[in-house]
């Protein structure tokens, strides 16, 4: 490796350590002067070097959303959960679901996620999700009343660490959100409680059909309230 390369590689390995963010190809190319700068091949040749650097260490370089970061590896999260003496937030199994079917089926309104729950989706649910940058609204459904249109954001993707929605676990593989949490080193305690407070459950017919094929990749799914599952099994 030369030493333009060498530091090249130098410089994106500082910048990613330093950024708040996950920091972005793009990013990276405007740390240098417009006269200087490199091209996408040389940033990407820098990243997958310091990629293959970490092999054998605990750290990673990892792409979540648009950007990249590092972070400790999988394996190590039972020693570094020990570092945190806070006790992580908790959320409900009403949250979780309720996240979990607005990953599935984006963009929904909360009509659409009342009619997959069974139970009215509370306005306290939707402000956790909001305020935690997990969800957005990102329009409003053509009918009447326009009801906003709810879908998950980069945040969601760096907090989950995945690359994009499409590497969600298809649903027959009856995954938990906090099963993919506790995958990533990450925490979500849930509180054993059905229904939120204020909610109300929704009287549905017994041949109701809640499999809705107008989300990502035409999935199907239902969410079961007598179980204690975050994401539940579902046909494609």
């Amino acid at each position: 490796m030369s030493e333009a390369n060498k530091e090249l590689k130098n410089i994106i390995e500082a910048a990613i350590l330093v950024a708040d963010d996950p920091l972005s190809i793009k990013q990276m190319i405007s740390l240098f002067p417009d006269n200087a700068s490199p091209d996408k091949k040389s940033i990407q040749q820098a990243i997958d070097q310091l990629s293959e650097d970490c092999t054998e260490r605990g750290i990673e370089l990892k792409k979540v959303g648009s950007g990249y970061r590092f972070q400790s590896k999988e394996q190590y999260a039972p020693w570094l959960r020990k570092l945190y003496e806070q006790k992580p937030p908790r959320y409900s199994r009403a949250v979780l679901e309720t996240l979990s079917i607005i990953a599935y089926k984006q963009p929904v309104t909360r009509g659409d996620i009342e009619e997959v729950r069974g139970v009215s989706v509370s306005t306290e649910i939707m402000r956790t999700l909001l305020a935690r940058g997990w969800v957005k609204e990102v329009g409003f459904k053509a009918v009447p009343g326009r009801p906003a249109l709810y879908a998950t954001t980069k945040v969601f993707l760096e907090y989950f660490n995945l690359k994009s929605i499409r590497e969600l676990p298809r649903l027959q593989e009856k995954r938990e959100l906090d099963e993919i949490a506790k995958d990533n080193q990450i925490q979500l305690p849930i509180e054993e409680t059905d229904v939120e407070p204020g909610e109300q459950l929704i009287e549905t017919s017994d041949d109701s059909d809640h499999n809705n094929a107008d989300g990502l990749d035409a999935v199907d799914n239902t969410v079961d309230d007598n179980t204690n599952e975050t994401l539940k099994e579902a046909t494609v």
